[in-house]
């Protein structure tokens, strides 16, 4: 072909360039529309827990309350059968308490740090009532450690204040 040449293509007789634009931007349109207009459908909610999430929680509690920590250095452990029973009775009235305190829905954090803060609050109860119970509420050498009460003390507090 020469530089002279030209090729003319003609579309199909059913063809219709008028249509055709009209049909892109009518899908143009119907997209720009879906994503500007209309508000998202995706909803996120923190509370209440899933059940893995609970058991997650369950399952934490079981290894503080058994494991060496600094927690059962002031307080000694639980065996795992004890552990385990008082987890979960810690888990299901720190979820009770926090999901009867909710006032709504949209109130997720709140209910969620009502959940945590009962949770650790149960736990040093029954650390507490088990050590008392256990020593006649002294330490189980008689002695006062009170460089582990610090320590203890100061842990239960970051961590509430995290929560």
């Amino acid at each position: 072909m020469s530089d002279q040449e030209s090729i003319a293509v003609t579309p199909p007789s059913s063809y219709s360039a008028s249509e055709h634009d009209s049909t892109m931007e009518a899908t143009a349109k119907e997209q720009l529309e879906a994503t500007t207009n209309k508000p998202s459908q995706v909803k996120f909610s923190i509370w209440p827990p899933t059940q893995r999430t609970r058991d997650a929680v369950v399952n934490r509690l079981i290894e503080t309350l058994s494991a060496p920590s600094v927690l059962s250095n002031r307080y000694g452990t639980l065996p795992s059968e004890e552990a385990s029973s008082a987890a979960r009775h810690i888990e299901e009235e720190a979820f009770s308490t926090a999901a009867s305190s909710a006032a709504s829905e949209d109130d997720g954090i709140q209910i969620l740090q009502v959940y945590s803060k009962e949770v650790s609050k149960r736990m040093l109860d029954v650390v507490k009532a088990r050590a008392a119970a256990s020593s006649g509420s002294a330490p189980a050498d008689g002695a006062s450690h009170p460089e582990t009460e610090s320590v203890v003390d100061s842990n239960v507090e970051n961590e509430e204040a995290s929560s």
